[in-house]
């Protein structure tokens, strides 16, 4: 992790991942975030959740690949290219209150089989 930045004319945000280059982003209150993350694994296969933490403060869920919080679905927006393996995390109208640690992280697809009957 580089750093996390409490401005009030600066927003910093740092990203935890090991493909991820630079490590630290800082953008103006008001403008767009652009967050790539380049995975190892099979897009296909895992989802690619996007968790955020404040400093001082606990985790929090954001979302997976393209399906975000209902809180946050006017803020954050996502996307992911399957054949080079990246996922994407956008964000608009970013404050302050945004500054985060932000995390790119596995998620195990789970596929649930139903049936029904009719009687």
């Amino acid at each position: 992790m580089d750093r996390i930045c409490s401005l009030k004319t600066l927003l910093c945000i740092s990203v935890q991942e090991t493909h991820r280059d630079p490590a630290s982003i800082t953008v103006q209150p008001g403008q767009r975030l652009t967050i790539s993350c380049q995975v190892s694994y099979d897009l296909d296969i895992y989802w690619t959740a996007w968790i955020r933490q404040p400093a001082g403060k606990g985790l929090e869920w954001i979302g997976r690949d393209t399906e975000f919080k209902n809180s946050l679905k006017n803020k954050f927006g996502g996307s992911l290219d399957s054949s080079s393996r990246t996922v994407t995390l956008n964000g608009q109208n970013m404050q302050p209150e945004d500054s985060a640690v932000y995390y790119c992280a596995r998620q195990r697809t789970t596929v649930t089989q139903t049936s029904s009957k009719a009687v």
